[in-house]
């Protein structure tokens, strides 16, 4: 396995626990450990974008266009300061899905290149 999949295996892995990993009983919603952490105030919206950076460094390393980087940056910054409103922003935590976002935006962009 080429190490450009690898890295895009181990983003799409930590996309998928920090925003999809649990599925809510008895509906097709899957929410994962960003909203259910953010739950703790301030601490869990800090430790959960500074998890989302990590894709971040992937994308760097991966050689992603700056313009993207600034794009995952600004998922995270709306990710994280929506998110610590209380109750409303781990509402939209559940639904924003920024690493999801940033997954993808980083796939499309390396995919481009190619």
């Amino acid at each position: 396995m080429d190490t450009e999949a690898a890295a895009l295996g181990r983003i799409r892995t930590v996309a998928h626990i920090l925003d999809e990993s649990v599925r809510i009983p008895g509906t097709r919603f899957r929410v994962g450990l960003d909203p259910i952490l953010g739950l703790l105030p301030i601490a869990g919206d800090v430790a959960m974008a500074l998890c989302s950076l990590y894709i971040v460094a992937e994308a760097v390393r991966l050689g992603v266009p700056k313009r993207t980087v600034v794009r995952l940056l600004a998922n995270i910054a709306v990710d994280a300061t929506v998110g610590s409103v209380p109750v409303v922003g781990d509402l939209f935590d559940a639904y924003w899905k920024a690493n999801v976002r940033n997954a993808e935006l980083v796939a499309a962009a390396v995919a481009e290149r190619q």
